[in-house]
């Protein structure tokens, strides 16, 4: 369909969805429509089939989990056009069109940002009107988690927060990669793991000039993953986003524009209320680091050795033709692992896991001034707060193995005093921070590793 058709788009719809449970597949059905016609889109996400066949209170419940995830994967393709109608396909209870509104506002909110698109901030979802019939309740909150892993540290952190508190994690993914699957062969545990495969069509539209934009990923594969956890009979899906993933990047027409929206607190609480109201879940989901910082999780990282070979906390990693390369060192992630992780660890240990040291090349030092707030805002990617590179910053100057590489002291003139005040009273290595949804039998699990 060419991009002028798409353009004149005027509403997105959910025509279906089904799932085969003897496979596992579910299929979801979009539409976009307008006058010059129709364009459809159907996404692919098959769940691994337990070897239990599942219980009919679980069949019940993953049926009300589908119905969100299938309303929430449609971001991936309302945003090639951004019509202004978003017609849901069921009623919904307030707590899930909450949830909903927010995924294609604030969750889009950086795709609004770059596609200046003010509107999409504004976006009110028609919600059909009826009785929503109640969920049953569905109480897992005693079963083994399931543990999201990602290959980063911060999953590797909680992987091992929930092993040593012997909660016997189950290791999970979406389309897990080669990272991923050696991160999991380097824990020991045996793996679950889901596919998402998004319509090609979608692609085509993008390479002709669809509009196209960051999406909040995080609540797509959150929604996969408590549906593999309920079709599987086990328990809460365990998160690793921490609290500085709620600080926005910038304000734009009066609304905060943030990267990691999809995985920060108030996403996290809103996912929560429209799962317990939808599909009756008691204890469904949660971050298991939210009081921690990005700085702190670091610290807790370096105490973890066995994965140094695999870990990789870098998007771009992803598509390097070098399997072997695992980080790409130039990017604000890797800029920002690296600065979090050095005050941590020996400077061979350090350049042994990145393959190089970010702090002896002064071609980076334009990124840093980025992260450490010198110059522009903090980059759309995810990274910790400023507050947090300026402490670890601070804690490098102090180092010998690291006060007189040519980044370090590069960025410690640059930094202004307000900062260094500021980062002399952080509270980067005190749990807290805010709200967080830590259920108390989990609180240990932390506590074995930040105490």
């Amino acid at each position: 369909m060419p991009n002028t058709q798409l353009r004149r788009m005027d509403a997105f719809t959910f025509p279906s969805y089904s799932i085969d449970l003897s496979t596992g597949e579910v299929l979801f059905d979009y539409a976009l429509t307008g006058p010059d016609g129709e364009q459809r889109f159907t996404e692919v996400i098959t769940l691994p089939v337990p070897e239990e066949p599942p219980s009919d209170a679980a069949v019940s419940a993953l049926g009300r989990v589908l119905e969100l995830l299938h309303v929430v994967a449609g971001v991936s393709y309302y945003k090639t056009a951004a019509p202004g109608q978003l017609v849901l396909p069921a009623p919904l209870g307030p707590a899930a069109a909450g949830f909903v509104t927010a995924v294609y506002t604030k969750g889009l909110a950086e795709y609004a940002y770059r596609n200046q698109l003010p509107y999409v901030l504004e976006l009110t979802p028609q919600v059909p009107a009826g009785r929503v019939k109640a969920a049953g309740e569905y109480d897992n909150s005693d079963r083994r988690p399931l543990s999201a892993v990602g290959g980063g540290k911060d999953s590797i952190v909680s992987l091992e927060a929930l092993r040593r508190a012997g909660l016997d994690p189950v290791p999970f993914s979406v389309n897990p990669n080669h990272v991923i699957n050696a991160v999991n062969e380097a824990s020991g545990l045996t793996p679950l793991a889901a596919r998402r495969r998004i319509d090609p069509v979608l692609f085509e539209l993008n390479a002709a000039g669809a509009r196209n934009g960051h999406i909040p990923v995080t609540a797509i594969n959150s929604l996969i993953a408590v549906a593999t956890a309920v079709l599987h009979g086990l328990g809460p899906v365990v998160m690793s986003n921490e609290r500085s993933a709620s600080d926005p990047n910038l304000i734009w027409n009066g609304h905060e524009i943030n990267h990691q929206w999809s995985k920060g607190v108030e996403a996290e609480g809103l996912l929560r209320a429209a799962l317990a109201e939808h599909a009756g879940l008691t204890e469904p989901y949660f971050s298991l680091l939210r009081p921690l910082s990005e700085l702190h999780i670091a610290r807790l990282f370096a105490t973890i050795d066995r994965y140094d070979d695999v870990v990789t906390s870098c998007n771009a990693a992803f598509k390097l033709r070098d399997a072997s390369e695992r980080w790409c060192r130039d990017c604000p992630k890797c800029r920002f692992v690296f600065l979090a992780l050095a005050p941590f660890m020996s400077r061979e240990r350090i350049t042994h896991i990145f393959g190089g040291d970010l702090l002896a090349d002064e071609t980076q030092i334009p990124g840093y001034r980025e992260l450490l707030g010198v110059d522009g805002h903090k980059p759309f990617e995810c990274v910790g707060e400023v507050e947090e590179s300026v402490v670890a910053l601070s804690l490098l100057a102090e180092q010998p193995d690291w006060r007189d590489t040519p980044v370090v002291r590069a960025l410690v003139e640059a930094v202004p005093d307000t900062a260094w005040s500021t980062a002399a009273t952080s509270d980067a290595f005190t749990p807290g921070g805010g709200p967080n949804y830590v259920p108390p039998t989990y609180t240990k699990a932390l506590h074995s590793l930040t105490t």
